[in-house]
């Protein structure tokens, strides 16, 4: 089997309301999302996405012609292009998606067949009035989610607080409640000085008494020494972070340090499929959590659901869900034939369709 073509096509929808981010300053008014489509000279056509693509142009000659089965080689190639500029896993995803159909085989499967369905925690994006995050908690809980992630802006964040408690009075126990400062890495041009490690400590002991599941990004990657002075403060009290890390070595070392506990690496943005279920099975070793960052779109999503379940990632899955921030399954997933929704018990089913099991709608 060969490589025939590669096609690389951008796809938008409008946003009204328009979506604000946590992240981001601006609301967005539009989303947007690159398909990649993998052709092979047998007709077995995969599809991946993730966030972009662009530059990838120069390098297609470096694809076709090769087996889209011989991963690993297909991986160095990525990786190889990787260094030079560009971060093209959206291609791995495609070629997994081939090798499934071949194989008759969800792509779970293939990455090890832990699990068929993983529970999954729904990510909020946006910081909102207490009153409104207290109602939106407790009609997670009404849906049979199992855990929800509050979004505290460091730099004011009483607002972030202050809902982090409304959550906890409203449904006590039956959310675990993750917090995210977003610390670790900046949107293209934002230029501001990371909060100081003094006012992040202060604020991840108040932020402890809620009991969380786990502060993420609390500092940046390479504060390797403030992420351990952070777990020698709490302890007991986990640390998440490493969702854009595209080098497993810091990933590791972070670890090895005694400075995370939770690794959050996404297949599609940070460190691609392959590369990621080696890190997530050497975390598992080491007595770690792993469970992905999953911020781009419905087949991100899904490439992201594949490996969790494939390695058993948990204890939870991010489903990105704010309707308060404008972001819905129906926008998230507009690439997609049907938007993807978790079962009343929680957990969210993996496609056992052959490779990714998406259909498109685009």
């Amino acid at each position: 089997m060969k490589i025939t073509e590669i096609r690389v096509t951008e796809h938008e929808i409008d946003l009204d309301p328009p979506m604000h981010a946590a992240w981001d300053p601006d609301p967005r008014r539009s989303f947007a999302a690159t398909v990649v489509r993998v052709e092979t000279d047998e007709g077995v056509v995969g599809i991946g996405s993730g966030d972009t693509m662009a530059g990838f142009a120069p390098h297609l000659e470096h694809f076709l012609g090769t087996d889209p089965l011989a991963i690993e080689p297909q991986v160095r190639r990525i990786e190889s292009i990787a260094f030079h500029g560009g971060r093209f896993w959206p291609l791995e995803v495609a070629l997994w998606d081939i090798l499934g159909q071949v194989a008759g085989l969800p792509v779970s499967v293939l990455f090890g067949g832990v699990a068929d369905r993983l529970p999954v925690y729904a990510s909020w994006c946006s910081v909102q009035p207490p009153e409104r995050r207290a109602e939106d908690a407790a009609e997670l809980v009404a849906r049979g989610f199992r855990a929800v992630k509050v979004r505290v802006d460091p730099r004011d964040p009483e607002p972030g607080v202050a809902s982090v408690a409304a959550v906890r009075e409203a449904v006590g126990d039956r959310l675990d409640v993750l917090v995210d400062l977003n610390q670790a890495w900046r949107m293209a041009g934002d230029t501001r000085p990371s909060v100081e490690l003094s006012r992040i400590r202060r604020l991840v002991r108040r932020l402890a008494e809620y009991e969380p599941g786990w502060i993420e990004e609390p500092l940046p990657y390479a504060d390797l020494a403030g992420h351990q002075v952070l777990r020698a403060d709490n302890p007991g009290l986990r640390i998440a972070s490493g969702e854009m890390l595209d080098s497993a070595a810091q990933v590791t070392a972070l670890v090895e340090a005694d400075a995370l506990d939770v690794v959050q690496t996404d297949v599609v943005l940070s460190l691609g499929m392959s590369r990621t279920r080696h890190l997530a099975e050497t975390m598992a070793a080491r007595h770690r959590r792993f469970t992905p960052h999953t911020w781009s779109n419905g087949l991100g999503l899904l490439a992201n659901l594949h490996v969790a379940a494939g390695v058993g990632a948990g204890p939870y899955l991010e489903f990105p869900y704010d309707p308060a921030g404008g972001w819905t399954p129906d926008r998230r997933d507009f690439l997609l034939a049907e938007p993807l929704w978790p079962s009343p018990d929680g957990t969210l089913a993996v496609p056992q369709a052959p490779g990714l099991g998406a259909a498109l709608a685009v």
